[in-house]
């Protein structure tokens, strides 16, 4: 193979015409410059210059070499130039996954700073449930994934993951603005007993939780309605069909008839997973910026 330094060499010995001034262009020694002639003379198998005891004229070869040569080591300074890009961060690729209300709440600041900070690189994000992205940040076709898990339905991660938490979401309760408690900065579970609940597929965290939730004020929850559409769930909440438990990511902060759990105050816990092994310089900056947005979003929540 031939040797990149080599014919940078070659092309200043063909240009000057001489290996002394070529060696000074190139902070060499003549005597350094001929030795790489000669080493790229045994790889090509033939000579490239004819030598004088003051001269060094170039054959046909070695202009031909020297013309041809440009193009790639062109293309090789290019790429030597994007790879410190991509090293120092200023380039490559940031792939994250997320749910549905950190999208929502949490990402778009992070994306916005990650991409006025690094405009050249090119940033991506998908969504889907916990279960759905682990595998992704596995297998290395993403860099990290914001997930969850509830204080009553907890998980454990795998084991090869780093998992950084970075929001307490609290639960709060969802009244219907007729409802006879509406207006209550916060509300004892067991006087809701009687009603109807709206929330999420059986087969979730979270309609595991408000079941747990419920058997630990004493009741069973009389579930009427499920949607896995935290819209879907206010909506039917606003139309007196029912009461809900929902995180505070999914509660928006106009809405009405959002109460406070009196005493044991349960959390979902929204965590950051990756790979200690990735080496992405961008993963750093993706996770300093998703920590200060979810210090963001919990102040807000302080303040209501």
């Amino acid at each position: 193979m031939l040797n990149p330094i080599h014919l940078r060499t070659l092309q200043e010995c063909v240009r000057t015409g001489s290996f002394a001034e070529a060696g000074r262009a190139l902070g060499y020694t003549a005597s350094a410059v001929s030795q790489q002639m000669v080493l790229l003379e045994r790889s090509i198998g033939a000579p490239l210059f004819e030598r004088s005891a003051r001269s060094a004229r170039s054959t046909a070869l070695a202009l031909r070499l020297a013309h041809r040569s440009r193009d790639a080591l062109g293309a090789l300074d290019a790429l030597e130039r994007e790879v410190r890009a991509m090293v120092a961060g200023e380039e490559g690729s940031l792939r994250l996954a997320s749910f549905a209300t950190a999208n929502s709440r949490v990402l778009p600041d992070v994306l916005a700073k990650v991409i006025s900070q690094r405009p050249n690189a090119e940033v991506q994000l998908d969504e889907g449930e916990p279960d759905e992205v682990v595998d992704g940040v596995l297998d290395g076709s993403l860099d990290a994934a914001v997930v969850f898990e509830y204080d009553l339905d907890p998980r454990q991660w795998p084991l090869e993951l780093c998992a950084e938490e970075l929001l307490a979401e609290p639960l709060r309760v969802l009244l219907p603005a007729s409802h006879r408690l509406s207006g209550r900065a916060r509300v004892e579970l067991p006087e809701l007993a009687s009603d109807n609940w709206i929330c999420t597929r059986e087969d979730t965290a979270g309609a595991r939780s408000l079941v747990r939730l419920a058997a630990a004020a004493g009741f069973v929850p009389r579930i009427t309605f499920r949607s896995n559409d935290y819209s879907v769930i206010r909506d039917l909440v606003r139309r007196d069909l029912g009461v809900a438990v929902l995180p505070a990511l999914a509660v928006p902060q106009d809405q009405v008839g959002v109460a406070r759990i009196a005493g044991f105050q349960p959390h979902r816990r929204v965590k950051v997973l990756y790979r200690e092994q990735n080496t992405n310089p961008l993963l750093p900056m993706a996770r300093e910026y998703l920590a200060a947005s979810c210090t963001a979003v919990a102040s807000e929540w302080e303040q209501t």
